[in-house]
């Protein structure tokens, strides 16, 4: 299979700009089509403001916003990526917008990461499992929902980290 290569700069941003606010508006549109209720409104934008939290928005060289995602503390050692979207036209927007986590959890002391995506999702699914991410028990608001599954995975100890 060929991955296209995406050209993107991913940095944090305010989950309240107009870009970010319309990220957010197309990814709720896009969990309807999975579940009944609107999962975003599981999300306080303040949650993501935090220290050991983030959100971060992939753009095009030109500053398009083209996919965003977040990562919120789950425990002292686990954060939960979530809201990762990335508009249909951009593949591989989504890897990057995961990798781009993933040494931010890792240069803020997270040792694991987890992903909880509908069953239905199929690229989601494929995105984790290409990315290394294990079948694991679902977690938080997640537990007894079950079209829910949970991936997680072991995150590299931060090179800035002096031990």
């Amino acid at each position: 299979m060929n991955e296209l290569c995406v050209v993107a700069t991913v940095r944090r941003e305010d989950p309240r700009t107009p870009d970010a606010t319309v990220l957010l508006e197309e990814l709720g549109a896009m969990i309807a089509l999975y579940r009944a209720d609107d999962r975003k409104a599981r999300f306080a934008v303040e949650d993501l403001c935090t220290v050991r939290s983030a959100f971060v928005v992939a753009r095009t060289i030109d500053g398009r916003a083209i996919g965003c995602g977040a990562l919120r503390r789950y425990s002292f050692e686990a954060a939960e990526f979530v809201l990762i979207y990335r508009r249909p036209e951009w593949h591989g927007t989504g890897s990057v917008v995961l990798r781009f986590l993933e040494d931010l959890a890792a240069t803020m002391d997270y040792r694991k990461a987890l992903v909880q995506v509908h069953e239905a999702n199929r690229r989601a699914i494929a995105l984790c499992l290409r990315h290394g991410y294990e079948p694991s028990s679902t977690v938080g608001e997640c537990v007894g929902l079950g079209d829910i599954l949970c991936f997680a995975k072991a995150l590299p100890v931060a090179a800035n980290r002096a031990h």
